[in-house]
Protein backbone atom coordinates (compact mmCIF):
# COMPACT_ATOMS: atom_id res chain seq x y z
CA UNK A 1 0.00 0.00 0.00
CA UNK A 2 1.41 3.48 -1.19
CA UNK A 3 -0.61 5.12 0.20
CA UNK A 4 -0.90 6.39 4.24
CA UNK A 5 -3.72 7.44 7.00
CA UNK A 6 -2.69 10.90 6.21
CA UNK A 7 -2.42 10.66 3.02
CA UNK A 8 -5.96 8.85 2.63
CA UNK A 9 -7.39 11.60 5.22
CA UNK A 10 -6.34 14.50 3.10
CA UNK A 11 -7.80 12.82 0.02
CA UNK A 12 -11.10 12.09 1.59
CA UNK A 13 -11.22 15.89 3.04
CA UNK A 14 -10.46 17.23 0.01
CA UNK A 15 -13.33 14.86 -1.37
CA UNK A 16 -15.34 16.38 0.69
CA UNK A 17 -14.93 19.93 0.38
CA UNK A 18 -15.33 19.62 -3.63
CA UNK A 19 -18.36 17.72 -3.24
CA UNK A 20 -19.90 20.64 -1.47
CA UNK A 21 -17.91 23.15 -3.29
CA UNK A 22 -16.88 24.75 0.09
CA UNK A 23 -14.91 27.74 0.13
CA UNK A 24 -11.58 28.54 0.86
CA UNK A 25 -12.29 30.64 4.05
CA UNK A 26 -14.90 27.93 5.36
CA UNK A 27 -12.09 24.86 5.25
CA UNK A 28 -10.90 25.10 8.43
CA UNK A 29 -14.49 24.06 9.84
CA UNK A 30 -14.00 20.66 8.00
CA UNK A 31 -11.51 17.83 10.45
CA UNK A 32 -10.29 14.78 9.95
CA UNK A 33 -11.16 12.86 13.02
CA UNK A 34 -9.54 9.16 11.94
CA UNK A 35 -8.50 7.33 9.30
CA UNK A 36 -7.90 3.41 9.50
CA UNK A 37 -6.61 0.99 6.93
CA UNK A 38 -9.37 -1.48 6.19
CA UNK A 39 -7.68 -4.71 4.43
CA UNK A 40 -5.09 -4.09 2.07
CA UNK A 41 -6.22 -1.55 -0.21
CA UNK A 42 -8.29 1.12 1.07
CA UNK A 43 -9.25 3.33 4.17
CA UNK A 44 -12.12 4.70 5.76
CA UNK A 45 -11.60 8.25 6.47
CA UNK A 46 -13.85 9.43 9.23
CA UNK A 47 -14.81 13.69 9.01
CA UNK A 48 -16.58 16.22 10.52
CA UNK A 49 -17.62 19.30 10.95
CA UNK A 50 -15.39 20.89 13.88
CA UNK A 51 -17.26 20.39 17.48
CA UNK A 52 -20.52 19.25 15.57
CA UNK A 53 -21.51 15.74 15.82
CA UNK A 54 -22.28 15.12 12.16
CA UNK A 55 -19.87 12.61 10.76
CA UNK A 56 -18.65 11.68 7.05
CA UNK A 57 -17.46 8.17 6.03
CA UNK A 58 -15.51 7.95 3.18
CA UNK A 59 -13.81 5.03 1.23
CA UNK A 60 -10.41 5.56 -0.61
CA UNK A 61 -8.52 3.29 -2.00
CA UNK A 62 -5.49 2.34 -2.50
CA UNK A 63 -5.29 4.05 -6.14
CA UNK A 64 -6.26 7.75 -4.26
CA UNK A 65 -9.85 7.31 -5.37
CA UNK A 66 -12.86 7.82 -3.31
CA UNK A 67 -16.09 6.14 -3.66
CA UNK A 68 -18.39 9.09 -4.49
CA UNK A 69 -21.24 7.15 -2.29
CA UNK A 70 -20.24 7.86 1.42
CA UNK A 71 -21.99 7.67 4.20
CA UNK A 72 -23.36 10.33 6.78
CA UNK A 73 -24.40 9.94 10.14
CA UNK A 74 -25.54 12.50 12.42
CA UNK A 75 -27.45 11.88 16.10
CA UNK A 76 -29.49 14.91 14.67
CA UNK A 77 -32.78 15.09 12.45
CA UNK A 78 -33.93 17.42 9.64
CA UNK A 79 -36.97 17.58 12.13
CA UNK A 80 -35.08 18.45 15.01
CA UNK A 81 -34.42 21.80 13.97
CA UNK A 82 -30.92 23.79 13.49
CA UNK A 83 -30.43 25.92 16.25
CA UNK A 84 -27.24 24.52 16.54
CA UNK A 85 -25.74 26.07 13.20
CA UNK A 86 -26.67 29.87 14.11
CA UNK A 87 -22.50 30.38 14.51
CA UNK A 88 -21.01 28.87 11.64
CA UNK A 89 -20.63 30.16 8.37
CA UNK A 90 -23.65 29.90 6.01
CA UNK A 91 -22.42 27.60 3.40
CA UNK A 92 -20.82 25.13 6.38
CA UNK A 93 -24.48 25.47 7.65
CA UNK A 94 -26.31 24.85 4.37
CA UNK A 95 -24.14 21.53 4.00
CA UNK A 96 -25.19 20.07 7.45
CA UNK A 97 -28.89 20.63 6.97
CA UNK A 98 -28.96 19.22 2.97
CA UNK A 99 -27.04 16.63 5.19
CA UNK A 100 -29.46 16.09 7.80
CA UNK A 101 -32.61 16.61 5.70
CA UNK A 102 -31.25 13.26 3.35
CA UNK A 103 -31.38 10.95 6.24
Amino acid sequence: MLLTATDAGRIALEFILAEWNILEEDREWFVIISSRLVGQSWYIVELAVEGFPDRWYVQVYDTGECDPNYTFISPISGSDGYTDLTNIPHLVAEVLVSERNSR
